[in-house]
């Protein structure tokens, strides 16, 4: 019995011999479609990581920021160079913040990166109250550093040291100190200093120089850089951790100004400074630590404190006031102290009045107004002879005043 189950028949197509389903095909569309955007994708993450590096370089680094500035250029000879192929980088002030000094960088000959690629030096400018540090970097061109004329072919402006050819560098003898038997690529052309030759080594700020990046120079910045190599990376460490290139030591003339390669900083070649770029002056680091001098100005006040002192000798006297009938003989205590001989003559008036002893308790505050006035009250003290205590009280009275004793001769006028 045949079997009841036929196989779908496809029709032949001439065109497509080999039929796909449709959902093969878009399987197919969806897997290829996947493959070209994970491409695009990592593309554009390539790119962007490009775009980073590029911008990442595409100016000088921006280091710390202080508030003095750094000492002048030294003066000093230019080592010879050791070999084709090294390009000149000039010395220049870093800066340490762990001993809060500028140390010398010396200049070095140093081996190019790459052929096509020149140097451009450090600097300092003023920037946002400080005088901020611009990394040096190489480039195909040589971009903008301050105006600082560093000498050797740097003369504030591009470089006019050397230039690359067939990659090959060419050493510019009217600047450089290339020997011409050892370096065959070399010729001379006089350079001519568009610009005063002056020593500073920052630029803007006061005294600072005042030059600003040409066309050229904007078109240098947005080149792609590359950062100082791992030799100078070495070579200013050194310089850093060697005391006698801090300007406080050195005085702004260093011993080792410049040498013949990164590093060399004990070679016979080495070149010391012939003289400081000018008289060096101990910067004034406490400047920033002289607001707090303003607190001097609390001493103003403190005079406000003895006129204080002064009332409250007069307010002595009211501290026993609040005792009823004894406060009465402390008030007239301190009373002869100020004006003893006066007592004398108002005695006489002690027996006149002989009224109630309410009158005395209002003749003594009067005391406290005027004190002449309270003297004429000191004779009722004697009057009201009842308690004892009195008594104890006038006792003292009786070593200052003698003459209380005469009141009893007084009664029988009475």
């Amino acid at each position: 019995m045949a079997s009841t189950c036929h196989p779908e028949i496809v029709p032949f197509d001439p065109r497509n011999p080999q039929p796909q389903s449709d959902t093969g095909q878009a399987k197919d569309d969806r897997a290829k479609g996947n493959t070209m955007h994970n491409v695009s994708r990592i593309r554009s993450i390539l790119f962007a990581l490009v775009v980073l590096a590029m911008s990442a370089t595409a100016f000088a680094q921006i280091g710390i920021s202080i508030s003095f500035a750094p000492p002048e250029l030294p003066v000093y000879e230019q080592p010879l160079c050791p070999a084709p192929g090294y390009l000149w980088t000039p010395g220049y002030w870093a800066y340490g913040d762990d001993f809060d000094d500028y140390y010398w960088v010396p200049g070095t000959w140093v081996m190019a990166p790459e052929p096509g690629l020149l140097w451009t030096p450090a600097y300092w400018g003023w920037s946002n109250g400080g005088y901020a540090f611009n990394q040096g970097y190489w480039g195909p061109q040589v971009g903008f550093y301050g105006g600082i004329s560093y000498g050797f072919g740097y003369t504030g402006e591009g470089y006019q040291g050397g230039r690359w050819q067939n990659g090959q560098f060419f050493y510019n003898s009217s600047v450089n100190n290339v020997s011409v038997t050892d370096i065959h690529n070399v010729y001379n052309t006089t350079v001519i200093q568009s610009t005063t030759v002056t020593r500073v080594s920052f630029n803007g700020g006061t005294g600072g120089i005042s030059a600003r990046p040409t066309a050229q120079d904007e078109v240098a910045a947005r080149a792609t850089h590359t950062p100082p190599v791992a030799a100078q990376t070495q070579h200013a460490q050194a310089a850093h951790t060697n005391p006698q290139q801090r300007a406080s030591v050195n005085q702004g003339k260093p011993a080792v100004a410049a040498t013949p390669k990164p590093g060399a900083f004990t070679d016979h070649a080495v070149v010391p400074a012939k003289a400081a770029g000018a008289p060096y002056k101990a910067p004034d680091k406490s400047a920033a630590a002289k607001p707090a001098a303003s607190a001097p100005a609390a001493h103003p006040a403190e005079p406000a404190a003895h006129p204080e002192t002064n009332a409250a000798r007069p307010a002595e006297p009211q501290r026993a006031t609040p005792a009823p009938a004894a406060a009465e003989t402390k008030r007239a205590a301190p009373e002869p102290q100020h004006a003893q001989p006066a007592t004398r003559p108002a005695e006489p008036q002690r027996a006149t009045p002989p009224p109630a002893p309410a009158e005395t308790k209002r003749a003594a505050p009067e005391p406290e107004h005027a004190q002449p006035a309270a003297r004429p009250a000191e004779p009722q003290r004697a009057t009201p002879p009842p308690a004892a205590a009195e008594t104890k009280r006038a006792a003292p009275e009786e070593k200052k005043q003698p003459a209380e004793k005469k009141p009893p001769e007084e009664k029988p006028k009475e």
